[in-house]
């Protein structure tokens, strides 16, 4: 019952009450049919109806439906029965072609490495059978610097649905390794780009993992254009995921501002309409504004401080704060440059609002630092005209 699709189990098998198959039908004096405990349960609470019809019970007693019964135990032992063969057919399959790799090269290999794929990525026996059987060990030895595409993104997209084990995950670190995915992360297709950051992100969850692995150049520059790639949307959340996680490592955070990110991800801002992806990209900006030189990216960028105005109060909470952290962060490195252009695009009016909103305490305090921040350069009358709310209408 557990590992069927609901779908497939017949209506007549299923009890209105629960929803669930049932297992030891009972029916009652209006013909309706209930798993006993669920009915029992709502007699219990003190309803003396057929809970389909709502009709007054006359006889309150319940009436083994042996029929019934005998036709759900039938149909599930059939089930069970074809499962099972399934997963024996399978679990032989997944054992030959892994014989198979061992053996061939070329074409061959490919196209055993296409099937292998398949297979895991449909059936949790066959991703079982690779594991037990020493799998992951033999698909991640086909990694090399010398792997041809073909079948780097095949062994790829199989170790994605595997779990791999501590070691495994260690000889996947290799540089050889590293370099190659990041190769196919800037020429691959946009599904192997997408397992490529699936794959990354899994070896970063190591204990023993250190960010040195990933400070590569080509990684970093393949991994910006999935997040830039307009023809390929799907490719941009796990993008920005995996470059939420490598911004939290300082080595790599240094490198992703000096491949010009910042910029990249500032224009990127208007056009992102999916939340987590507006929400990553904010937190990645505001990640890197704690360090110097992503600071000083931020305040070069012309389209900083308009971008981060417009996402006051406009999407979430979170996009807010991450805003207003970016904005103190650049305001606070050229204060009089950068607090006059802010204000000019509608800041004042905007802190006022969130001051005045149901936001958090944190958010309102910072608003009030970056109002004063910004007051400075202004006298208090020209300050006020700047606060016309009129202007968060713009």
């Amino acid at each position: 019952i557990e590992e069927l699709d609901l779908s497939e189990v017949p209506s007549v098998f299923i009890c209105p009450i629960s929803l669930e198959p049932m297992q030891d039908p009972v029916t009652l004096c209006t013909g309706q049919t209930y798993e006993r405990s669920n009915i029992l349960k709502w007699f219990n609470l003190g309803h003396y109806t057929c809970p389909t019809t709502m009709q007054e019970l006359w006889d309150d007693s319940v009436t083994p439906n042996k029929t019934l019964c005998h036709l759900i135990y039938t149909w599930f032992s059939q089930k069970y029965l074809q499962m099972k063969k399934r997963s024996g057919d399978v679990q032989g399959r997944v054992s030959e072609l892994l014989d198979t790799l061992k053996k061939v090269k070329g074409q061959a290999r490919i196209q055993a490495l296409k099937e292998l794929q398949q297979v895991v990525a449909t059936h949790a026996t066959a991703r079982k059978t690779v594991v037990d059987e020493g799998g992951v060990a033999l698909v991640s030895s086909l990694l090399g610097p010398l792997t041809s595409h073909a079948v780097g993104s095949e062994v790829i997209a199989i170790l994605v649905n595997l779990t791999l084990d501590s070691e495994s995950k260690m000889n996947l670190m290799q540089p050889t390794k590293i370099s190659l995915i990041g190769d196919m992360l800037n020429e691959g297709s946009i599904e192997t780009k997408i397992n490529c950051t699936r794959l990354i992100k899994t070896l970063m969850e190591e204990k023993d993992f250190h960010s040195e692995i990933v400070s590569r150049h080509t990684l970093l520059v393949g991994l910006m254009r999935l997040v830039k790639d307009k023809r390929h949307p799907n490719g941009n959340l796990p993008g920005l995921s995996l470059l939420r996680t490598l911004c939290l490592h300082k080595p790599v955070k240094n490198l992703i501002v000096s491949i010009g990110a910042v910029p990249q991800l500032v224009d990127l801002l208007p056009g992102l309409n999916n939340l987590d992806c507006l929400e990553s990209a904010l937190f990645v900006l505001d990640a890197l504004s704690s360090s110097p030189e992503g600071k000083l990216a931020l305040k070069d960028c012309s389209d900083t401080i308009p971008n981060m105005v417009r996402l006051l109060m406009r999407v979430s909470e979170s996009c807010t704060q991450y805003a207003l952290s970016i904005l103190w962060s650049v305001c606070k490195l050229a204060p009089e440059e950068c607090s006059s252009i802010a204000v000019d695009a509608g800041l004042a009016a905007k802190l006022l609002l969130v001051i005045q909103s149901g936001c958090s305490p944190v958010l309102k305090q910072q608003s009030a630092e970056l109002l004063k921040l910004c007051s400075l350069n202004y006298t208090d009358t020209i300050f006020i005209s700047k606060c016309k709310l009129t202007r968060t209408i713009q």
